[in-house]
């Protein structure tokens, strides 16, 4: 009887102790990032804004005009023109603001559209977020250092805003050959940023005009289209109600030269950019027009979608 007494007894502080342990486990997971956001921010020479990826239906008109970004020593650069792509500053861009930078917060003073304030989040090795909790927008950009952007590719793939950095267009060649048609009236073109983003104008005036004193005769919608296995080959169609589209093969010659061929009468034209215009700052640049217009916006070329960031500021 002792025996299952004393037997008894050990199952009970058996049960009794395995029924208080408590198992603790200890959590090591550090969610702050592992550099400073100085360090996140130099971390590349160029940050790609990716338009496409924006989250939100807010806009950051600084962001939304340039193609790239850099953070240097407190001073921030934008690509925001095609052309001089690759050259201006040193691939840098042109100088647009200022900025500090602190706990994963970036607030930024752009010379023109004043201050906007970003909280900063470390997506992967090369992509940031910058999200404004103003409008409750994301913005990514992608880093790159200079020797390894693609200058090229980024000119190419928007060759639309390329032809509305000239006040206007002057022919400056026609070909010998192909056959007389109506486009060979045609002396001057402009391409309107802004508004449908797709507003063409041309003129007949005589050639050597100043760009600010062209009579424009026709004002019609244009549209620039791929080639297909030719990246650096483009299409332009004119819409010209009154004797239909006039379309072209596009070509780049330089940042301030293009070439039309018109298949239909096989004649080949250039056109020679008049008037550059430089976006966001006041040009130091002969012969350059300076425009603060809020209509030159790099447009979405998928729809907007909802952000699902939380504004934790609130």
């Amino acid at each position: 009887m002792k025996t299952v007494k004393l037997l008894l007894s050990f199952t009970l502080m058996a049960t009794l102790l395995s029924s208080c342990y408590t198992e603790v486990i200890v959590d090591d997971f550090n969610p702050e990032p592992t550099i400073s956001i100085h360090q996140l921010l130099d971390s590349h020479e160029l940050w790609y804004v990716d338009i496409n990826a924006t989250k939100g239906y807010g806009e950051t008109p600084f962001l939304q005009k340039a193609f790239t970004i850099s953070f240097i020593n407190g001073v921030v650069y934008a690509n925001n023109n095609i052309v001089g792509l690759g050259d201006n500053g040193n691939g840098y861009g042109i100088d647009v603001g200022t900025y500090d930078a602190y706990n994963m917060i970036l607030d930024v003073i752009h010379d023109i559209d004043g201050f906007e304030t970003f909280d900063v989040y470390q997506i992967d090795n090369n992509t940031i977020e910058l999200y404004n909790p103003n409008n409750d927008t994301s913005y990514f950009l992608n880093g790159y250092q200079r020797s390894n952007f693609d200058y090229d590719f980024v000119f190419y793939d928007n060759i639309h805003y390329f032809l509305q950095e000239y006040e206007a267009w002057e022919k400056v060649y026609t070909s010998n050959f192909g056959a007389i048609n109506e486009f060979d009236n045609e002396n001057y073109l402009q391409f309107l940023a802004g508004g449908n983003d797709a507003t063409f104008r041309s003129s007949q005036d005589a050639f050597g005009m100043d760009s600010q004193n062209l009579f424009w005769d026709y004002t019609g919608v244009y549209g620039v289209g791929e080639v297909t296995n030719n990246f650096y080959l483009k299409t332009l169609t004119l819409d010209y109600d009154f004797f239909n589209n006039e379309y072209f093969e596009l070509s780049v010659i330089n940042d301030s030269t293009i070439e039309l061929y018109h298949p239909v009468s096989e004649t080949v034209y250039e056109f020679k950019g008049r008037g550059y215009i430089q976006y966001l700052k006041q040009s130091t640049i002969k012969g350059a027009s300076t425009t603060t217009e809020s209509g030159k916006m790099r447009k979405f070329k998928n729809n907007r979608v909802d952000n699902p960031r939380e504004n934790k500021r609130l």
